[in-house]
């Protein structure tokens, strides 16, 4: 069995990659980042091929004003050259494992060459996806691009074209379920968690800390968050917020801020574990995702974690013995759940060892390269999945 991997960027593709490769299975990974960072992952560079304008014009568009960004949303065609530069690199293989909203043009050519097709979706169904974002950010009067429509009709072209889609979640499933999307056609394997970089070191104070990490935008619900921990205002707390400070938060950063909030900024992954370890507790209070990986990171770092039916959490958290899962919005459960741990300091410790022991024995990448491996090889002999 030969498999290729196409991705415009990284995303979980690299581990996939990395558990295909250890296996001997994969056939080339086709990525928009370049070589020498592929290779960090276990990668050799003959099985790596890059598109690598891809990532060169999407990270210079980054760079330029809003003032004059705003008139233009390259996102579509950023997605088609990724894509096109795919297809030409794809070679003789038995399946294809590519990545929504890239995969289109790459997916008709292995159709025609007679591979097996399995789209990647990490988030949620991009309609499901599109409208409940369109409703957050309208909700604070924010005008925001939340997917091209180009791209929406183009994922949509994807969903119907592919064999089968791999998604991460029981959430995300039931989203593709409510659009209609026939449930045989659909790969359920929740992500994994790489335990030799997220294990915890020793906290070095009694401070009862939250720490939230991913982007701090109104999709992961930081908002609701901030406005729990500010109304709660607990003696001898913290709220440590790691990652890249989106522009619509900084009002509602400046609205409630108590002293308490800290902003990490963005570290390296590698380095990550080095925070999760000063907290109490993880908290992910997002609007749609499909399976936040940030929370068996977290987990691995004993950490208990309080998330969102919307963040991918049922899969991997028990409900009352790793964490909580409450609904999106509900920021007066989280107030609920977060004093309780705070009153409670042996059993959210208790949690935090649950949720530790939980992903080690069964949630690593190693188990998602067995449970992958396992799938293609019944998607390859067309056995029911």
């Amino acid at each position: 069995m030969k498999v290729t991997i196409s991705v415009g960027g990284r995303f979980h593709a690299f581990y996939l990659a990395q558990q295909l490769y250890r296996r001997g299975y994969l056939g080339s990974l086709i990525t928009s980042y370049p070589k020498f960072e592929v290779v960090k992952y276990g990668i050799p560079k003959d099985k790596i091929s890059t598109v690598i304008i891809k990532e060169v014009i999407a990270r210079l568009w980054s760079l330029f004003p809003s003032s004059l960004t705003k008139f233009y949303n390259p996102q579509y065609a950023i997605s088609e050259i990724f894509d096109q530069g795919a297809k030409r690199h794809l070679t003789d293989s038995d399946i294809l494992v590519a990545w929504s909203s890239f995969a289109l043009h790459t997916i008709g050519k292995a159709k025609d060459m007679g591979i097996k097709t399995i789209l990647e979706r990490g988030s949620s169904h991009i309609l499901y996806q599109t409208k409940i974002l369109k409703e957050e950010y309208e909700k604070f009067g924010i005008n925001a691009d939340v997917a091209h429509p180009k791209i929406i009709e183009k994922e949509l072209q994807e969903y119907e074209e592919a064999d089968f889609i791999s998604i991460p979640s029981l959430f995300v499933k039931r989203t593709f379920l409510s659009k209609g999307f026939p449930e045989e056609k659909l790969i359920h394997i929740p992500y994994g968690v790489d335990l030799a970089d997220f294990s915890p070191i020793p906290k070095e104070d009694k401070t009862f800390r939250i720490i939230h990490c991913g982007g701090i935008t109104l999709r992961k619900g930081v908002l609701y968050l901030l406005k729990a921990f500010y109304e709660l205002n607990l003696q001898d707390t913290e709220l440590w917020l790691i990652g890249s400070m989106g522009k619509e938060m900084q009002p509602f950063l400046r609205r409630y801020d108590n002293g308490k909030v800290f902003h990490k900024g963005p570290y390296p992954q590698k380095e990550l574990y080095k925070y999760y370890s000063q907290g109490s507790v993880f908290v992910i209070m997002s609007i749609e995702e499909g399976l936040a990986m940030v929370q068996p990171q977290a987990m691995a770092c004993g950490l208990p974690v309080i998330c969102t039916t919307n963040t991918g959490g049922k899969d991997i958290v028990r409900e009352g013995i790793d964490g909580f899962i409450i609904p999106i919005r509900a920021f007066e459960v989280l107030k609920e759940k977060l004093i309780y741990l705070y009153e409670n300091p042996e059993v959210c410790k208790a949690m935090g060892q649950s949720a530790k022991e939980h992903v080690s024995k069964g949630f690593t990448w190693d188990d998602y390269g067995e449970r992958m491996v396992r799938i293609y090889e019944k998607v390859l002999h067309e056995k029911s999945i």
